[in-house]
């Protein structure tokens, strides 16, 4: 079989500018230089995919179809770059869930295995494309980021922006690599990939 090799893409902080539980479209920005260091991935034969944590489903803070939007929005200004994303995962739990007024999120108030740091969203898109997880990368700007791409078996990219703020450390939350941004990550990935 063929290696897929894919870059795992953290939403919030890493691929578009952070702005907490934001589910508005008009305000979604991508991140500086995103299109182009997508670009030169994709050229260089990744595929690429969002993992994002949005807790703000389960909390009651944006709705349960908020994400469609905030996907197609994405889309949307990546295809102006002329890149493309092959998938696009996240994570509704939140596992301290549970007052009263949200009952009727009730389903999404638990620990799961989607919920980075934890590995799932990788796995899953793994599976379902065949992906080559120890050629694979996952990019992000917090260490659950990194650690969830450690389980997962991928090599890892820390975007260090100033949005890690609790640096809670250990084996698995080592990156091994730091950039500033996105075009320096995929510049890093690009010459370990021996593509520079």
């Amino acid at each position: 079989m063929a290696v897929k090799r894919a870059v795992f893409l953290d939403k919030d902080g890493t691929l578009i500018d952070d702005l907490p539980y934001n589910a508005d479209p008009d305000r979604i920005r991508m991140a500086y230089g995103a299109g182009a260091a997508l670009r030169q991935l994709l050229d260089a034969g990744f595929r690429l995919f969002v993992v994002s944590n949005q807790s703000g489903i389960a909390r009651g803070l944006i709705g349960e179809g908020a994400m469609d939007v905030v996907r197609e929005r994405i889309a949307l200004l990546l295809q102006q770059e002329g890149v493309v994303l092959d998938g696009f995962y996240y994570c509704p739990h939140w596992p301290h869930g549970g007052t009263p007024a949200l009952r009727h999120l009730s389903h999404l108030a638990r620990t799961c295995d989607c919920r980075k740091p934890k590995p799932g969203m990788l796995l899953h898109a793994a599976q379902q494309h065949q992906l080559t997880l120890t050629d694979s990368w996952m990019v992000g700007d917090i260490l659950d980021d990194i650690e969830a791409g450690r389980r997962a078996g991928c090599r890892t990219v820390l975007i260090d922006n100033g949005n890690e703020t609790e640096w809670i450390t250990g084996p698995l939350r080592q990156p091994h690599r730091r950039a500033q941004n996105l075009p320096h990550a995929a510049r890093i990935i690009m010459q370990l990939a021996g593509q520079s």
